[in-house]
């Protein structure tokens, strides 16, 4: 497995990635599925200090083809954790994973690869948000050294049902 930044013809298999959560998961608060044109806009704001990476496998591993022939197996982001310029030094993460490739350690190289990005970047911390319900998400960042600083209650709904977010957060 390779992790390297995110490309232009990664796009249709990032997609296929985020769009399956949306529409049939809790894990992310989104209920609406990604156009072709949003997530090429997604990528133009994921440059520079704020990059979105891919993990990548020799191609036929995997069902979801990258810009290079390559499997593609999960993406990550960092973005401005807000816009106001007083949190410049903060980003905020997201990892997602292929539903098959979970569980091999592809959501671990990720994150070490965002928490690696935000140190050369030059920033202070990264926070976390998950869903409550996503304790895969949770333990994968407790794993990698962030603490549990707070739960807000039912601050969303999606699929009728009302949802907790649990905010972690890495000092760097």
């Amino acid at each position: 497995m390779l992790i390297r930044l995110a490309e232009e013809g990664d796009l249709d298999a990032i997609a296929a990635i985020y769009n399956a959560e949306v529409t049939e998961s809790l894990v992310t608060l989104d209920i609406v599925p990604r156009s072709a044109d949003e997530q090429r806009e997604w990528l133009d704001h994921h440059g520079g200090a704020h990059p979105a990476v891919v993990a990548v496998d020799e191609p036929g591993t995997g069902e979801l083809v990258g810009a290079r022939g390559e499997a593609v197996l999960g993406f990550a982001s960092l973005s401005p954790f807000r816009e106001k310029p007083g949190y410049a030094t903060t980003v905020e993460n997201s990892v997602y994973v292929s539903r098959l490739s979970r569980r091999r350690g592809v959501g671990r190289a990720l994150l070490e690869e965002l928490v690696r990005l935000a140190q050369a970047g030059g920033f202070h911390t990264i926070i976390a948000r998950t869903e409550g319900s996503n304790t895969a998400s949770t333990e994968l960042h407790l794993a990698c050294g962030f603490e549990l600083v707070g739960v807000e209650r039912e601050v969303g709904r999606k699929h009728g049902h009302w949802l907790d977010v649990v905010e972690l957060q890495l000092m760097l």
